[in-house]
């Protein structure tokens, strides 16, 4: 745990009691502070009072006894309403901030040289966060990882001097820590994501831009310049002064660090030095994870790790959970995981990577469907269609590609490895890659996954992948 000590002998209102905001709590009380804390759930408000907190209903109470509301990231700050907390905090001109920003202001207190590498993007940032993560335990840091990831940050220890934090940030844990000031900020790309909570794309990049533009001194900010919103951000860093180190996997740069055929290369000063080699990593297949390991890389450079190191560590990374996670092989059928693909733009990264895919897809559909996957539909021999999507979906693949509907997970493994095996493809891969939310067969992406990796792993024949 990380004791809060910038709060010491201040009573501090702490709205949404789930995982951060109960960590928060005994964050803020073990540095000292009184907690007053509060939820619309009233089984987390329960947990909170058996946990020795003092819990309240935070309408009635005076607000000008607190001095910073601790709002917990799923909880609206601006959009498509400010919650009530949030208002009654204005209104008695309480900050209201997160649990990300309490780490700040530990950091800063304490430690302000701790290694600090924070990651943010639309798509690719947990794969990205453990990446760098298994990078510096390879490297011998004590490696600490965290954030949106799913280890609340103030779960975790202390800042000090040997000891890097990587976190994963989303644009709702930034929109809540206004000093964010990481030794190394990543900023992967934007694309169309949570506008119900930012109102438009521009001020969602805006927000992306902050963990980037909030690098300390001395400290560098790694921007993909693949997409026109990044490429704009980097040079409104560069113009700003801050130390730039530009990521591309689509075209060389005169500066910065790119892949080319498989090879991450360093450009600088006219000189071009190769960094490493991406070729026969399977954790790290597809344009999408070369974009993952080039910012990790960048990371890596920027703290001195060698490139020795960052090679064996880049061949030995074993993925991450229900991102392109290979779950197993029957023969010549690969099993890909890839359930975290919860939009199409995450989907279109999986699609991308193979050709010849056996294809599950549905769940709870987001605003747009699969239309803009189209361009991979080639690829596709057969989709599988489950959850409240499969209608609209079947809609959208139409003649175009051969398709049912499962309605169910288990009937769609089932169908889908017995007809990739029978296809005689060499190359066949069942991919679960939702391109859906989880929310209507599952509580969320984890459940699913691992309910596909269990029926998967339950399959005659099926043996790990190695």
């Amino acid at each position: 745990m990380i004791p809060v000590t910038s709060f010491a002998g201040k009573t501090v209102a702490v709205f949404g009691l789930g995982g951060s905001g109960l960590a928060s709590c005994h964050a803020l009380k073990a540095g000292g502070a009184e907690v007053v804390a509060g939820d619309d759930n009233a089984d987390n408000v329960a947990k909170a009072a058996q946990a020795g907190f003092i819990t309240a209903d935070l309408r009635s109470v005076p607000w000008a006894n607190f001095a910073a509301l601790v709002l917990a990231p799923g909880v609206p700050l601006t959009h498509p309403v400010p919650h009530w907390s949030v208002l009654k905090a204005r209104e008695a001109g309480v900050e209201v901030i997160g649990d990300i920003e309490l780490f700040c202001r530990e950091r800063r207190r304490h430690a302000p040289d701790a290694p600090f590498v924070a990651v943010t993007g639309t798509n690719g940032k947990s794969t990205t966060t453990a990446l760098i993560a298994h990078l510096t335990k390879v490297a011998g840091y004590d490696t600490q990882m965290g954030g949106n990831i799913g280890t609340a940050i103030l779960s975790l220890e202390p800042p000090r001097k040997g000891r890097v934090h990587v976190v994963e940030m989303s644009s709702y844990q930034i929109d809540l820590t206004p000093s964010l000031d990481p030794s190394a900020g990543i900023l992967l790309n934007v694309s169309e994501d949570h506008i119900d909570r930012h109102g438009t794309i521009e001020q969602y990049a805006a927000v992306k831009e902050r963990l980037v533009a909030g690098v300390q001194a001395g400290g560098t900010s790694i921007v993909g310049v693949d997409d026109g919103w990044c490429r704009n951000i980097a040079d409104r860093l560069d113009r700003a002064g801050k130390k730039v180190e530009r990521i591309s996997v689509k075209n060389p740069l005169a500066s910065g660090i790119y892949v080319e055929h498989g090879t991450i290369v360093r450009a600088s000063g006219g000189a071009r030095s190769e960094v490493a080699m991406l070729g026969g990593i399977g954790s790290l297949r597809g344009l999408h994870n070369a974009q993952n390991a080039a910012c990790a890389a960048a990371a890596a450079i920027a703290m001195g790790i060698s490139q020795d190191v960052l090679q064996n560590g880049l061949r030995s990374f074993p993925g991450l959970a229900h991102r392109m996670e290979q779950v197993g092989r029957r023969g010549n059928v690969l099993f890909v995981n890839d359930s975290k693909g919860t939009n199409a733009d995450a989907t279109a990264h999986a699609l991308s990577s193979f050709t010849d895919i056996f294809w599950i897809a549905g769940g709870k559909p987001k605003a747009g469907g699969i239309t803009s996957l189209t361009g991979f539909f080639p690829r596709i021999r057969k989709a599988y269609l489950i959850g409240e999507a499969a209608q609209e979906f079947s809609g959208t693949l139409g003649s175009e590609v051969p398709h049912e509907i499962s309605q169910t997970l288990d009937v769609a493994v089932e169908h889908a490895a017995n007809e990739a095996e029978a296809s005689g493809l060499a190359d066949a891969v069942v991919l679960l890659s939702p391109a859906c939310a989880s929310f209507d067969q599952y509580r969320n992406f984890e459940i699913r996954g691992a309910k596909f990796r269990e029926l998967v792993q339950a399959l005659p024949g099926v043996k790990p992948v190695v």
